[in-house]
């Protein structure tokens, strides 16, 4: 069976931007939008990737890599069917890395300003990112490129808002995807 999604395939959607822009609020509303299934990129990190940074240091290229490769093989065996993964996917090259095992994927950028970004953070119970590791995000970050498949969409009103933009924005892609 080949893994090469057919032209009318949905697409891969990885939902990427630092911590606490909402990837795991938005990705289940954008994915429910589409009618395709939803993975948390952050179950994908090994214990002691969650370890790290619950003990607020940050993840270095070669803590990433098992974590990428696992949303990677995720995204490949979702080719032709489609999906939405969140996946922080901060830099260029684990961009690339998630494309070259799944070429198809197209990246919903999810941006906005540190100070709502932090708010947000600061607000929500339960998770092993802390603030603290905020502005190792940012400095990380690596926007969008020209030449890369996806689109931005700022993280400014209720989720359902900024889901229904993102899903706009994901069929208003000047290359186009079906997007059921």
């Amino acid at each position: 069976m080949s893994s090469t999604p057919h032209p009318a395939a949905p697409p891969v959607v990885v939902v990427m931007g630092v911590a606490g822009t909402g990837k795991t609020t938005i990705g289940p509303l954008v994915a429910d939008a589409l009618g395709l299934p939803y993975a948390e990129g952050d179950d994908f990190h090994p214990a002691a990737n969650v370890a790290k940074m619950s003990a607020g240091v940050p993840l270095d290229d070669a803590d990433r890599e098992p974590w990428l490769d696992a949303i990677g093989a995720w995204a490949h065996d979702r080719a032709g069917h489609g999906g939405v993964v969140s996946s922080s996917a901060l830099k260029r090259i684990y961009r690339d890395r998630l494309r070259a095992a799944a070429p198809g994927v197209v990246f919903l950028h999810l941006t906005g300003d540190r100070e709502l970004i932090e708010g947000r953070m600061a607000a929500r119970k339960g998770h092993f990112m802390p603030t603290a590791l905020l502005d190792s995000q940012f400095a990380t970050l690596q926007p969008l490129e020209e030449d890369e498949a996806g689109v931005a969409v700022d993280v400014t009103g209720t989720p359902e808002e900024i889901a229904a933009r993102a899903v706009a924005a994901l069929r208003a892609f000047d290359r186009p995807v079906p997007l059921f």
